[in-house]
């Protein structure tokens, strides 16, 4: 794994990036759909056309106008109401981000290197090689002493896997999140009409979003959903999922939740590509209310922009790249495959395929579109052309999985230090925190004072299936960061002291 604070020198040049069928598809399809979705202005021009070749006429269309001006306005008046009412039926509600909120659980949960060291070796269930290869991954982890775990899993011998534990984790994670938001926010629970929860792995029965109706009495026909096994993109689903909620339900909020399971999930066997997800996962939530009324867009922190979703479960290669199963001693654990790094490049290029025209300027476009044509029809031996991305966004929230993912995404999209800074830091704080990572990360960029307003935001997950999502959003006012600090941003006691060294390895003391 590269070291952190040695990040390779930037260059002028664009990295190759082979275009799969998948990805030249997704090229035709979005032509296909900017083509439907703007015929109706299409069509207008050769109307403004035969208008324009037509002038010497207009003397004799005066006249009819004052023959029959009764017909004329009427013709009018339709036209202007046809166009009226295509633009409103092809017009979606604008959504914004109200606020969002992080959990920081209690000094009682610290995870220091040492101590996972201590709690892995305690059970007598690893072998020393697993023990050896855990150290060796924590060494070189990027994490810092202060990443939080359940302490049920810290502090009991043996550990405490019950529902009732795992209920108590994850329940404290959401609700607390919850009650920062709402603080923040001053809306009325009974406001709220649309609940999105996601968590992969833990799936209780009442589920996890009855349980937030259950706490906080919610309304009868409040719409709730439940997402489970989606992976750490699962948050960034949530957000699509209560975006399209909010183009047919007017005049509501949608309040967004996104969490994981440390409890019920700790692998207590020694099969090697199992045991990193104990290396890699730690406690977090996130809590994020959207809107669609218009009279919250003054006081909203970002617009939502665009949601790009894309989904490689039809190969079996990427299905299975992040998949539960039994090991050979029946312990249920999360395998992760050895080429889960060149699947989420390949599922991040098909991504940005469909992203980069909405987002990018056209010259960028332009130029990929130029190289694409020498490449693939003019046969020219080319390097198909990597669109810079800084054009187009001020801040990235990558999801922080690992240290080899955030690595990979320096590299292929060419990013600085400051970019990848919230990232890399929200991994050393507090983890990986699975779907709610990315909220972290903006909590950070918040903290920092680097919000303004009209600031472009790219919000990128990956999770098991395999999946590769993007949310862009754009910043409505200057984030305060002292109103951040005031406001339990998490961040708030300690953004003085970032951002951080952090060495290649990082011994654990024994």
């Amino acid at each position: 794994m590269k070291n952190m604070s040695s990040t390779p020198p930037k260059t002028d040049h664009r990295s190759s990036v082979p275009l799969t069928p998948s990805v030249k598809l997704k090229y035709v399809k979005l032509g296909y759909h900017y083509l439907a979705t703007n015929s109706v202005y299409l069509l207008l021009i050769p109307l403004i056309a035969v208008t324009l070749t037509n002038l010497p006429s207009i003397p004799s269309l005066l006249e009819i106008c004052n023959q029959n001006p009764t017909a004329i306005l009427a013709v009018a008046s339709i036209s202007l109401s046809l166009i009226l009412t295509v633009h409103v039926a092809r017009s979606r509600r604008s959504v914004y981000l109200l606020d969002f909120a992080c959990y920081k659980p209690s000094p009682a949960h610290y995870c220091s290197r040492e101590l996972f060291m201590e709690v892995s070796s305690a059970p007598g269930e690893f072998t020393e090689d697993s023990l050896d290869f855990q150290r060796r991954i924590m060494e070189k982890s990027g994490y810092g002493q202060m990443t939080y775990a359940p302490t049920g899993l810290l502090t009991k011998s043996p550990p405490d896997q019950s529902i009732a534990a795992a209920r108590e984790e994850t329940e404290a994670a959401i609700f607390g999140a919850i009650d920062n938001l709402l603080e923040k926010v001053g809306v009325e629970v009974r406001e709220i009409g649309v609940l999105v929860v996601n968590s992969s792995m833990f799936n209780p029965t009442p589920s996890l979003s009855a349980a937030i109706v259950n706490r906080y009495k919610m309304r009868g026909n409040v719409l709730s959903y439940n997402l489970g096994g989606m992976g750490c993109s699962a948050g960034l689903i949530s957000v699509d999922l209560a975006k399209d909620l909010l183009q047919v339900h007017p005049h509501t909020y949608a309040l967004v939740v996104s969490t994981e399971n440390i409890t019920r999930n700790w692998y207590f066997g020694n099969h090697r590509p199992m045991l990193l997800t104990n290396c890699l996962f730690r406690i977090g939530a996130a809590a994020i209310l959207l809107t669609n009324r218009p009279s919250d867009r003054r006081r909203s922190k970002y617009q939502l922009r665009h949601t790009v979703r894309t989904h490689k479960g039809a190969s079996d290669k990427s299905y299975r790249c992040v998949f539960q199963h039994e090991d050979d001693r029946n312990i249920i654990g999360i395998s992760l495959s050895k080429e889960l790094m060149a699947i989420a490049g390949e599922a991040l290029k098909t991504n940005i395929t469909t992203l980069g025209p909405l987002v990018l300027p056209v010259a960028e476009q332009a130029l990929f579109l130029a190289t694409l044509v020498a490449k693939k029809l003019l046969r020219w031996k080319v390097k198909a052309y990597v669109p810079d991305f800084k054009l187009a966004f001020e801040h990235f929230c990558i999801h922080a999985g690992g240290r080899g993912v955030l690595d990979e995404m320096e590299k292929s999209l060419e990013l600085t230090d400051q970019h990848m800074e919230p990232s890399r830091m929200t991994l050393y704080r507090f983890g990986n925190t699975s779907s709610s990572s990315v909220w972290y990360e903006l909590a950070y960029i918040e903290a920092k004072g680097r919000v303004r307003k009209r600031d472009r935001v790219w919000q990128i997950g990956f999770g098991s299936g395999f999946k590769c999502n993007s949310v862009v959003w754009r910043a409505l006012r200057n984030v305060d960061p002292k109103c951040e600090r005031e406001k339990k941003n998490p961040w708030r006691d300690e953004i003085d002291g970032f951002p951080v060294h952090v060495p290649k390895v990082a011994p654990i003391l024994h």
